[in-house]
Formats: structure tokens, C-alpha cells, sequence
């Protein structure tokens, strides 16, 4: 049947794309006031209309993309650059998608330009007459008076943004969207120089870049996780190439961005401990990606006049609750079990999980250095191991490991399973940003499906990547 070659799945991703764009004109994460009138709430009955319609749009982007990934398993060739421009177009004037984190982002940007700590504060201290306000009062829920727990880096932008904009929602939130299609186009030419392994690029860019968990969070709902993952990425090319000193320097900015960036350092120690050999490789790789990493993030805070409290905020993600945060789950259970106040049981668990996911990371650093994993591998799983330990999970969050994984192994056991979940996070979060219970049945049965379908078709046969060759330094 055609609908099942690649240019059926093409047309039929593009479809659901689009679908699930002109579903969020009426159901997604639509502006308390500002939209202009063109994303403003359009009644009950076309409200429920529209997301029936994203979610039927949805369901066909995954399994197109699904198909497509079976395909370029089997050896097939496509223009795989192509489909994402067609997956990706219809996203691009859309309303924010499945999240309110954009106007959060706005806000902040507004409020570094208004003079407010944006470390001290949350959106809320804007005024009526201020830069944002109109953002502000789309913030959702608990990040109304959250500090920003973003790097100094991204603050910039986002006041790139607001000052261009006027802090107008809808042109800031589509200038917003050209950051994330930047990230997008930095993604590819990652994941694209890093090869992709065995199976080649292409299919590595099918499960990095036209995923579509990252079609909807990061194009759909441009979370920042999306530049995050862009610098990031390109810096570990860098330094798989031997340039690890620029590579450092972007892992850096990355980490300007959101944190969790930093444990790729780690791993481009691990690649100079490798290439150079014996104590002094190994003294070098512990402690140059570091030191120049952290230069970046000195200076990177001082131009930006924005000070460190980034240094402070980055814990207060994890005081809100995600239900797939295992440890948040746990902890809160025992807690309840325990006594009546669960929140120290609660602090107890997570810093349990935090302590477990840096245990892990070292133990597939230490595989890395021994040449037992390829270190771009190590760095991939790592992540995955951070966001699954992690006191805060976000479906997105997913995207940190798997698009690492994907540039060096999408065609192994672990990016198949990484396949799976993607196609089942989608499901989690509503059009609107909410998460109701009926998506994690939804993604429970996804999850389950998908798994039993790996078992009986295992597309890496169980074979772990291949060690790449180590580049001298150019540094």
C-alpha cells in the first residue's frame, strides 16, 4: 500500500502535523489576554473540537513516524530532511502547544528588562504597564512566582525577544519559535556530523529530529530544553572531532541555558582521558572541560548583568510535583505513610535518587574510559538515567538522552526503547498543558504495546555501537 511506503508517511505525518496545528487554535495553550484575536477562547463546543482533532492529528504523526523508522531500519532511503520540513511547517504559526513555559520565558525577559531579579521573583511582581505583563498573566500555576531556573544565556535571548517584540504575545511567542527552529537546525547538524552509527544518519535524525516528542515540546511548545540540547550536542561533535576547547566553550553556553548540560563535560573528559592516554590524559580530561566550561559561564553571567542566582534557583523545579518523577512519587508515598507532614521523607527520596543517577553517570563514564562504551553512548544513557532519578520529570525532559543516543546508536536496543517511550510521552501532556489522567492511560498503553512489539522485532539485534575513532586534539 502506498500510505505505508515513505512518501506515505510523509503525507500522512504532514497531516497529522497539521492536524494538531489548527486543533491548538481552539484548544492549546491560548494567551489569557493579548492574543490579537487570532488566539483568543473560542466556546466550549469548538474548544473540544479542536482537541479531538489534535489528538486524531497526533495519533497519525506518531504512527507515520513510527512507519517511517521501520522503514529506514530496513534499509530504506528518503529524504528524511525533507519529511521534517514537512512534519515541522505546519507547527510553525501555531499557538503555543502543550505547554505555557513560553510565556514564562517572555515574562522573564520583560522582567530583566523592567530591572527585577529574575532570580528573587517570579512573573508575577510585573505591573499592568509593564514590558509582559500580558505574558505574565498567562504564566500557568505554580510558575506564577517561581524564580527563573534558567542560565544567564537564555535571559538574554529572551530579552532579545521582548525588546524586539514589545513584549506583544504574538509576535514574542513566534520570535520565541524561531529559537527553537535554530535549535532544530543546530540538532540536525549534530546529529547529522556524529554519523549516527550503524544505520547511518538518517535514522539517527529519525529518532532525534523528527520524533515527534520533540516536534510538539520543542516546536509546538518551544521549551528551551530544545537549545539546550542543540549546543550541547554540537559541542560533543566538536570534541569527538579534536576541537574539544570550542566543544567546551558551547557545552558552556548550553549549560547557560539549563544545567543538566553539564554532565556532557564529563564525557568530552572521558574522550581527551582516551585519546591522550596515562595519568596525564586522565588529569587533563578531569579538569579542562571544567575550567574552560566554567569561564564561559563567568563571563556568560557578568555580560548578561544578570548575576549568579541562577546558582541558587536550580533546586526549585524539584519543590513541584510531576507524577512521572519516581522519586517525587515514592518519597511523597512513604511520607504520607510515615507521618503527616510527607515533605521531608519526600527530600529524603529524591536526594537518594540524585545521589543514584550520579552514581550511574560515573559507572558509564568509567566504562567509557575503559573503552567498554562509546563515550557519546555513556553520555546519552547517562541522561536518561538523570531524568528517570531526577525530582522533577517532564515528558520533554526524555529528549536530553535520547537525542544523544540517537547520534551514535539509534539502531540499538536502548534508542528502540527510547523510540517507545517518545511515541508514548506524547500522550501525557493535553493540548491545553494540563495532564489529564486519561493521557498516562493512553501512554500506558502505547508504552506496553510498543514494548512487546521491540521483543518480537528487535531492530539492533542486541548490538552495542561501535567505538569511534579518537581525533587528535585541534585545541
Amino acid at each position: 500500500m502506498w500510505i505505508l511506503s515513505a512518501s506515505g508517511c510523509r503525507w500522512l505525518g504532514a497531516a497529522g502535523s497539521l492536524a494538531v496545528a489548527v486543533g491548538g487554535w481552539a484548544a492549546g495553550t491560548l494567551p489569557v489576554r493579548g492574543g490579537w484575536g487570532l488566539w483568543e477562547p473560542r466556546g466550549s463546543a469548538l474548544t473540544l473540537a479542536g482537541a479531538l482533532l489534535a489528538y486524531l492529528g497526533l495519533t497519525l504523526l506518531v504512527a507515520a513516524w513510527w512507519r517511517y523508522g521501520v522503514l529506514l531500519a530496513r534499509g530504506a532511503r528518503d529524504g528524511v530532511l525533507t519529511t521534517l520540513a514537512w512534519w515541522a511547517g505546519p507547527l510553525l504559526l501555531a499557538p503555543p502547544l502543550y505547554s505555557k513555559d513560553v510565556y514564562s520565558y517572555i515574562a522573564q525577559g520583560a522582567m530583566v528588562l523592567e530591572g527585577h531579579d529574575v532570580y528573587g521573583g517570579g512573573p508575577s511582581v510585573l505591573g499592568p504597564g509593564d514590558l509582559g505583563a500580558d505574558a505574565a498573566a498567562s504564566v500557568g500555576g505554580h510558575w506564577t512566582d517561581t524564580p527563573a531556573p534558567y542560565g544567564p544565556a537564555f535571559l538574554v535571548l529572551a530579552q532579545l525577544v521582548v525588546r524586539a517584540t514589545g513584549g506583544e504575545i504574538v509576535p514574542a511567542v513566534l520570535g520565541t519559535r524561531l529559537l527553537a527552529v535554530a535549535a532544530l537546525a543546530l540538532i540536525v547538524w549534530a546529529v547529522r556530523g556524529l554519523g549516527g552509527g550503524r544505520g547511518g544518519p538518517d535514522g539517527a535524525l529519525w529518532l532525534a529530529a523528527l520524533n515527534p516528542l520533540l516536534l510538539i515540546h520543542v516546536i509546538g511548545g518551544m521549551h528551551n530544553d530544545g537549545l539546550m540540547i542543540g549546543l550541547m550536542l554540537a559541542g560533543v561533535l566538536l570534541a569527538v572531532r579534536g576541537r574539544w576547547v570550542l566543544g567546551c566553550v558551547l557545552v558552556g553556553l548550553a549549560m547557560m541555558i539549563k544545567s543538566p548540560a553539564a554532565v556532557a563535560l564529563l564525557f568530552i573528559g572521558v574522550i581527551i582521558a582516551r585519546r591522550d592516554g596515562g595519568a596525564r590524559g586522565l588529569a587533563r580530561g578531569l579538569a579542562l572541560p571544567g575550567l574552560v566550561a566554567g569561564a564561559v559561564a563567568a563571563v556568560a553571567t557578568l555580560l548578561a548583568g544578570t548575576g549568579f542566582g541562577w546558582l541558587r534557583t536550580q533546586s526549585v523545579a524539584g519543590t513541584i510535583h510531576t507524577a512521572l518523577s519516581v522519586s517525587s512519587d515514592l518519597g511523597l508515598g512513604l511520607g504520607l505513610l510515615l507521618g503527616d507532614d510527607p515533605d521531608p521523607v519526600k527530600a529524603v527520596v529524591q536526594n537518594l535518587g540524585l545521589l543514584l543517577a550520579v552514581a550511574l553517570i560515573l559507572v558509564l563514564a568509567w566504562r567509557a574510559w575503559r573503552g567498554l562504551l562509546d563515550p557519546v553512548a555513556a553520555l546519552g544513557l547517562s541522561l536518561v538515567g538523570l531524568v528517570a532519578l531526577s525530582p522533577m520529570v517532564q515528558p520533554w525532559y526524555l529528549l536530553w538522552g535520547t537525542a544523544v543516543v540517537a547520534s551514535v546508536a539509534w539502531r540499538g536496543r536502548a534508542g528502540q526503547v527510547l523510540a517507545v517511550l517518545s511515541a508514548a510521552l506524547v500522550y501525557e501532556t493535553a493540548l491545553d498543558g494540563r495532564t489529564p489522567w486519561y493521557g498516562f492511560v493512553v501512554a500506558g498503553v502505547v508504552l506496553a504495546g510498543g514494548l512487546v512489539w521491540t521483543r518480537r522485532d528487535p531492530w539492533g539485534e542486541g548490538a552495542s555501537p561501535p567505538l569511534r575513532p579518537l581525533a587528535r586534539a585541534a585545541d
